[in-house]
C-alpha cells in the first residue's frame, strides 16, 4: 500500500459507520419494541380474521415478523457482548451482525413475502369483507403503541447523535449499531403500514371494491421488502468487516503523528468488530535515533492517545517500519 494511504486521504471518500451508544440502551430499545409488536400482532390477527381484510392480515404478519426480528436482535446483542477467549481472540462482536442478518431475512420472509402474496391473491380473486369497525379500532391502538416504541428509539438516537456531534440521518446511514437502526426502520415502516392498511380498509368500505385492500397489502409488502434489503446490506457489510469513517481515521493518524518519536504513519487500517469495538493497526516510521526503549514508550503513549481520540477503539497494534527507500 502507498505511504499514508488512509492517513493522508483528502476526505473525498464516503464514511462507512459511526461508533455508537451502549449495549444496555440498545437492549432496552429492542425489548420495548418487541413487547409492543407482540401485542399488536395478536390484535391485528384477530381483527384480520374477523374483517377478512388482507391488509389487516398483512399488518399482522408484519408485526409477527417484527417480533421475531426483535427476538433475534436481542440474541445478537447478548451473544455479541461475550468477551474474547482462546478460540475468538478478537471477541464475538461481529456475531451480532450474523443474528441481525437473520433478522432481516425474517422481516423479508415473514412480512414482505406474505403481504405481497396475500395482496396479489386479493387483487386476483377478491375477498369478502366483514365489518371493519374492530380493524379501525385496533389500527388506532397499534398506531399509539408503535409511536411509543418509535419515540423510545428516537430518544436514544438523539442522545447518541448529540454525543457524537452528527446528524440523525447521517448516523442512521452509517452506524454500526444495526439493532437500533433495525428498530427505527421497523417502527417507522410499521406506522406507514398502518396508514396504508387504514387507507385500504377505508377505500374498500367506501367503494365496495376489495382492490384497495389488496393494493394496500402489496404496498405494505414492498415497504417491508425495502427495510429487509437495507438491513441485510448493512449487516452483511459489517459481518465481512469494514473500516471506520475517514474522519475517525484522520483523528487516529493525527494522534499517532503527534507523538515525539513518530515521524509519520506509513499505513493505517481500522476494522469494526462492534459499535464500540474497533481494532487499529498501523505501520509507523519512528525517528531513526530512537532506541528500543524510546519506541516502547512511544507506542504506549500513542495507544493511549488513539483511545482518547476515538473511544470506540479497543485494540491498537503498531508496527515500527522504516520508510520505503527508492
Amino acid at each position: 500500500m502507498g505511504e499514508q494511504r488512509k492517513a493522508t486521504n483528502n476526505g473525498t471518500g464516503s464514511d462507512t459507520d459511526e461508533p455508537s451508544g451502549s449495549t444496555d440502551e440498545s437492549l432496552t430499545t429492542v425489548i420495548v419494541a418487541g413487547l409492543c409488536n407482540l401485542g399488536i400482532a395478536l390484535a391485528k390477527a384477530v381483527a384480520g380474521a374477523i374483517s377478512g381484510s388482507s391488509a389487516m392480515l398483512s399488518e399482522a404478519a408484519h408485526s409477527f415478523a417484527d417480533t421475531v426480528t426483535e427476538v433475534l436482535l436481542f440474541v445478537s446483542l447478548k451473544r455479541g457482548e461475550r468477551p474474547a477467549d482462546d478460540l475468538h481472540p478478537f471477541g464475538h462482536g461481529r456475531e451480532r451482525y450474523l443474528w441481525a442478518l437473520l433478522a432481516s431475512f425474517a422481516t423479508f420472509v415473514g412480512g414482505a413475502v406474505f403481504s405481497v402474496h396475500d395482496g396479489v391473491h386479493t387483487l386476483q380473486y377478491g375477498e369478502e369483507l366483514g365489518s371493519p369497525t374492530l380493524s379501525y379500532l385496533i389500527l388506532g391502538v397499534a398506531f399509539v403503541l408503535e409511536s411509543v416504541s418509535l419515540s423510545r428509539t428516537v430518544r436514544q438516537l438523539r442522545g447518541t447523535t448529540a454525543r457524537l456531534g452528527i446528524g440523525g440521518y447521517r448516523y442512521l446511514r452509517r452506524t454500526s449499531d444495526t439493532a437500533v437502526k433495525a428498530v427505527f426502520l421497523e417502527d417507522a415502516a410499521a406506522l406507514i403500514g398502518l396508514l396504508l392498511a387504514f387507507g385500504g380498509l377505508l377505500g374498500a368500505q367506501l367503494t365496495g371494491d376489495p382492490l384497495w385492500d389488496g393494493l394496500a397489502s402489496v404496498l405494505i409488502g414492498l415497504l417491508l421488502g425495502w427495510v429487509a434489503w437495507v438491513l441485510a446490506r448493512d449487516n452483511a457489510s459489517l459481518l465481512i468487516g469494514r473500516s471506520l469513517p475517514e474522519r475517525y481515521e484522520h483523528a487516529i493518524a493525527a494522534a499517532l503523528t503527534a507523538q515525539p518519536q513518530v515521524v509519520r504513519v506509513l499505513d493505517l487500517v481500522t476494522s469494526v468488530y462492534g459499535p464500540d469495538d474497533v481494532l487499529v493497526a498501523a505501520k509507523v516510521d519512528f525517528a531513526d535515533l530512537a532506541t528500543a526503549g524510546d519506541i516502547e514508550v512511544a507506542c504506549d503513549r500513542a495507544e493511549r492517545a488513539v483511545r482518547a481520540a476515538v473511544p470506540a477503539v479497543t485494540r491498537v497494534y503498531l508496527d515500527p517500519t522504516p520508510p520505503t527507500r527508492p
